[in-house]
């Protein structure tokens, strides 16, 4: 018997203790949010289904466990330890909320999930990724071309231009006061003023000069 899940939830919606504020910008919330975990449950989901009629495994727990493991290396036992005490890798194994009172599921379960997820298994999930990653890249284009279209129009509704609001940001073409340029046409005309500055004062200066002569001093005659 094996029990679909519901899907990726958002961040905001994964239960999380008061004081807990998990983040967007963790890299594994974005690799859950880039993973097709329907497409991929629905393909693989025959694997897990368990012959004693009680609820299997769910497939993303089991491939976000090998996932993890692959990630950072570690045994059976501390894979399953640390998706128990980690919510960021609760979240990418598909948890509603974060739960550190038991451990997701017994660390002998590893070899079981490994069996299940052979390479060929593996390769088919990787091109499922890649193929929906594409898609969504694809769309994505689509829109900003059909936003840039509709913006370049008149009339449309959409922007025809850049408004600056705010006065004091308005572009200017000034040079600031680390500007080189400045230094440079301060130092040429100093040069230029110590070139000019001393002539005409030092004509000036000479010619406010009183015209005396210099005194003569006495002859000194010798005794007969």
């Amino acid at each position: 018997m094996y029990r679909y899940s519901n899907g990726q939830i958002s961040l905001a919606d994964f239960k999380q203790p008061v004081g807990m504020n998990l983040k967007e910008s963790n890299r594994w919330v974005k690799k859950a949010q880039t993973i097709p975990w329907p497409e991929i449950e629905k393909r693989c989901a025959a694997l897990f289904t368990n012959r004693k009629g009680n609820v299997a495994k769910p497939l993303r727990l089991a491939l976000g466990a090998c996932i993890i493991q692959a990630e950072y290396g570690y045994s059976d036992e501390e894979t399953a330890l640390q998706i128990q005490e980690t919510p960021y890798l609760q979240y990418f194994c598909g948890y509603p909320g974060y739960d550190d009172e038991k451990l997701p599921f017994d660390p002998s379960l590893m070899v079981y999930f490994r069996k299940r997820l052979t390479l060929e298994v593996l390769g088919e999930i990787n091109e499922m990724i890649v193929r929906d990653a594409k898609e969504r890249q694809v769309k994505e284009a689509e829109s900003k071309d059909d936003d840039d279209d509709s913006d370049g129009q008149p009339g449309t509704g959409g922007n025809s231009g850049t408004m600056i609001a705010d006065a004091t940001c308005a572009p200017s073409n000034i040079r600031y006061p680390q500007d080189v340029s400045l230094l440079n046409e301060a130092r040429e005309n100093s040069e230029t003023l110590l070139d000019v500055l001393p002539r005409s004062r030092g004509r000036k200066e000479a010619s406010n000069l009183p015209q005396t002569r210099p005194e003569r001093l006495p002859e000194i005659h010798k005794m007969p």
